[in-house]
This record gives C-alpha cells, sequence and structure tokens, in this order.
C-alpha cells in the first residue's frame, strides 16, 4: 500500500492510497476459496464446486465485499501510519479501479488538534461560598410547617370551606355504568383547587355533613394534533364520569405551632435537632451551586487560556445540533426565531456559533486532560450519578429499579461523568480563592454578568479517536 500526502493545511489532511491490484486479487482469491468450502449447488457435493464456477457466480459481489473491507483497513492503517487523528469519519473517493489494477481512492478528514497544557497551577479561579442565615432557617422552618396539613372535624356544623377536608363515601359511575374500582368509602377529600379538580372542589364547597352530591365531570375534547389514538381519545371525550358524593364529616385545617411536638412529627427528637437537619439541608444546597460556579469559572478560564484552533466540521455539527433545537423552540412556541430569542436571526446565529466552537474546544480539551491523565468513569460513578438524578423524580425508586434493569441506560450520565472528574481533577490543581458571598450573589445566574451559558462539554468522551472511529464528534450536545 502506498500513501501520499496530497494536503495539509491546519486541520485538514488529504491523503491518496494506492493498494496494489495483486494484494487485491489475493483478497479475493481468498475469500473465494472460503466461499467454495460452503457453497452448495445442483450436480456438485457440499465444498466440491469448482472455484471457476464459483468464481463466475459469485465474483462480483465478492469484489464489493473486498473493496469495502480494503478501503476501511487502508485508511485506518494510513491513519495510523502517520499519527493522524481524524475528528470525524474521513470522506472516502474512489478514484480509480479496474478489475486486474491498482485500487486508488483518496481520504479527507480533519484532524483532532495537539493541545499543549501546561501547567494547571497556574489556573486562578474564585469559588464563591454562603452561609446560611438564620432568616434562610427560618423561612425554610416556615415553608415545612405551611406544608403540614392536619385536620379535625369542626367544632359547630359548617358548610364547608376551600382549604377544609371532607370524608366522604363515593360511588362512580363511567359513562353511566358503575365503576367500583375507582369507588370508595371514608375518602378524604381537600377541598384545593390545585390539590383536586378545580371543577370537584367548586362543586363540592358549601357542602355539609349529612348531605349528597353528584358532580359530573367531562373530559376536555381531544386535540387536533396527529391522528393516531383519534378514536381512543373521541371515545373518552364522550365517557363522562358521575361521582355520587355523600359527606360524612367536615373536617378544617389545624394551624401549625412550630415546636417540639411538631418538630417529632417530622422525625427529630426536638426542635433544635429539627432546626440542624434544615441548616445543613441549605448548606449542601448552596455547595451545590458553590461547585456549579466553580465549573463554569473553571470552564471560563479553561476557554480563555486555549485557544487552539478547531475542526471546523465539528463546529459545523455542533452549531446544526443547537439550531435545530431553537428551531423546534421556536416551532412550539408558534413564534419567529427573532422574538423568540429576541435578536435578529443573524445575530443569534452569530452568537450560537461561538457557543458551539466554544463548546467544541472545552469538549476537546477536557477529554485530552482526562485521557492525559489517566480520569475514567467506572460503573459505580454512572450509578451515583443515577441515584441523583432519581432525587427530583415524581417515582425515584421506579427509575432506579430502570437503570439497574437496563445497565446501558446509565451511560447517558457518562459525559457529565467524566466532565465532573475532569473538573475536580483540575480544581485539585489550580488555585482556588474562596469569597465568600450573601446568598443573592451566589444564586444569580453567572450569564447575566458574563458570556452566554454553556451546556455541558463531556460529550467530548474520554478518547476522542474512539469518538472518530465511530464518526461521532467530541463536542457536546447542546442542552435547552
Amino acid at each position: 500500500m502506498q500513501v501520499t500526502e496530497t494536503l495539509a493545511e491546519g486541520l485538514r489532511r488529504e491523503l491518496k492510497v494506492t493498494v496494489p491490484a495483486a494484494d487485491l486479487e489475493a483478497d479475493i482469491e481468498g475469500r473465494l476459496d472460503e466461499l467454495r468450502k460452503t457453497v452448495t449447488m445442483k450436480g456438485f457435493r457440499r465444498g466440491k464446486v469448482p472455484l471457476s464456477i464459483v468464481r463466475r457466480q459469485y465474483q462480483p459481489r465478492v469484489l464489493g465485499e473486498v473493496l469495502q473491507q480494503t478501503i476501511e483497513t487502508s485508511w485506518r492503517e494510513a491513519v495510523e501510519e502517520r499519527e493522524l487523528r481524524p475528528a470525524m469519519q474521513p470522506e472516502i473517493e474512489i478514484t480509480s479501479y479496474d478489475e486486474g489494477k491498482d485500487l486508488e481512492f483518496t481520504m479527507g478528514m480533519e484532524i483532532l488538534p495537539n493541545i499543549e497544557f501546561g501547567d494547571f497551577s497556574e489556573l486562578a479561579v474564585t469559588r464563591l461560598k454562603a452561609e446560611v442565615s438564620d432568616e434562610s432557617e427560618e423561612d425554610a422552618l416556615g415553608r415545612l410547617a405551611e406544608a403540614e396539613k392536619r385536620f379535625e372535624p369542626v367544632g359547630e356544623p359548617r358548610p364547608a370551606r376551600e382549604g377544609d377536608e371532607i370524608l366522604v363515601d363515593i360511588a362512580v359511575e363511567v359513562d353511566g355504568k358503575p365503576a367500583p374500582e375507582r369507588s370508595g368509602t371514608d375518602v378524604p377529600l381537600e377541598l384545593d383547587a390545585e390539590a383536586l379538580m378545580p371543577e370537584m372542589t367548586e362543586q363540592l364547597v358549601g357542602a355539609e355533613a349529612g348531605e349528597e352530591r353528584e358532580v359530573t365531570i367531562t373530559p376536555p375534547a381531544p386535540t387536533p394534533e396527529g391522528e393516531d389514538g383519534a378514536e381512543d381519545q373521541a371515545g373518552a371525550a364522550d365517557a363522562a364520569t358521575l361521582f355520587k358524593i355523600t359527606v360524612k364529616e367536615v373536617r378544617e385545617r389545624l394551624p401549625v405551632t412550630v415546636d417540639e411536638a411538631f418538630a417529632e412529627r417530622r422525625g427529630a427528637k426536638d426542635l433544635d435537632e429539627l432546626r440542624g437537619v434544615i441548616r445543613d439541608q441549605i448548606q449542601s444546597e448552596y455547595e451545590q451551586v458553590s461547585q456549579a460556579r466553580l465549573k463554569r469559572s473553571l470552564l471560563d478560564v479553561l476557554d480563555e487560556r486555549y485557544k487552539f484552533e478547531v475542526p471546523p466540521g465539528m463546529v459545523e455539527r455542533e452549531f446544526d445540533a443547537v439550531w435545530q433545537q431553537i428551531e423546534n423552540d421556536a416551532k412550539r412556541a408558534e413564534t419567529e426565531i427573532a422574538t423568540l430569542l429576541d435578536q435578529t436571526e443573524e445575530e443569534a446565529r452569530e452568537e450560537f456559533r461561538q457557543i458551539a466552537e466554544r463548546r467544541v474546544r472545552l469538549g476537546l480539551l477536557i477529554a485530552e486532560i482526562g485521557g492525559a491523565n489517566d480520569i475514567t468513569v467506572e460503573q459505580e460513578d454512572l450509578l451515583r450519578a443515577a441515584m441523583m438524578s432519581a432525587r427530583g423524580h415524581a417515582e425515584p425508586q421506579r427509575l432506579l429499579d430502570y437503570y439497574r434493569n437496563q445497565p446501558q441506560a446509565l451511560e447517558r450520565f457518562r459525559p457529565t461523568v467524566f466532565e465532573d472528574k475532569v473538573i475536580a481533577f483540575l480544581s485539585e490543581l489550580a488555585t482556588v480563592s474562596d469569597e465568600v458571598v450573601d446568598v443573592e450573589t451566589l444564586l444569580r445566574d453567572p450569564d447575566e454578568d458574563e458570556k452566554p451559558s454553556d451546556s455541558e462539554t463531556a460529550q467530548a468522551g474520554e478518547d476522542e479517536s474512539a469518538a472518530a472511529d465511530e464518526g461521532e464528534s467530541t463536542a457536546p450536545d447542546k442542552s435547552g
């Protein structure tokens, strides 16, 4: 195989590859001979079909397979021989081939840049920190008390008010037919439009103990979007639900006093312990924000310090992904991009192209630093990230069970976990100065004073060459 470099400009490389006809013919003959051992043909025993007949019948197919495999193997050997690192899958074009002659093809690619790290201890960032104030503690304690809802029967009989709770027996009919699975006795209903259906709350306010009321709920008409399931939706819209409700008791909400009994109901030994738990929780939240701000600051410093050239194709692909999402957002909002972003489309394109370039650069840098320092992501890291993600989920245990049963689903956390581990590594080496600020400053969106925000850069992964082999960009994906 002969490889000639025909272009080397910036990160662009073009090569001409020539594979001798003898090598191709040897591969074709070898493949035909292997095929001959398995071919069955009328008049011949298995494996005894003459090679000339096998060649006549199967050579076109075998030739295509050999050419494809030869090109795949040859371009990888050429890249390895010249120690090139393709940023994306090379563009291959066959320029010359006739049976019995040499195969010639060209390959064009953008390569990953070589990055000189320098001394990471020269990186200087500020870590914002905030202390939990007594006022914040009291506010959190107040919100906790406000969330507690305890009821007792009203002293003097009266109609139910919004905010009360009523104890009822319910008999449900759907489309005129009893629905025992939805019926029940001694069911507590809180007359709160947010906790209960607004129509239900409206029709039950004013009810008294011993009173019977019928509440009819008709589902909304089906949306016109799409045709799938239209018949099912129409059927559901026609099926009105009748609730036959017997009010057995009206209960009023008890005022909540923040005292020792309240603390015990919240699982604490006493009020001091509850205050301590609340303060620790708030402090933990502050520390998470502080770490996120530190990460952002480090990424900003890295962006300022490392101004290496990045593959244009990767930037273009990242920008296309970003812009596609913007177009989708505008479509969902039924508005123009200029209106959505409060700037002209030309200005928006320029701004987001700069953001795309920054993301690609940071993604490559993070990947290089991680690879050079043997930073890896273990299964335990992914499980930990999944547990953190599940905390804000409506059904956390169900989500965790899903990840345990579908290990491949954990891979969605790998880029972010890898990035966080690299950032933690850099934080240990960089000069980090702590600055105590008020909570408002800590929680302020850094984009109010700084450049447009980035999404995670960790799609760079742990190995850019592996990404290139799969034809995947190492640039980060766009988040919302």
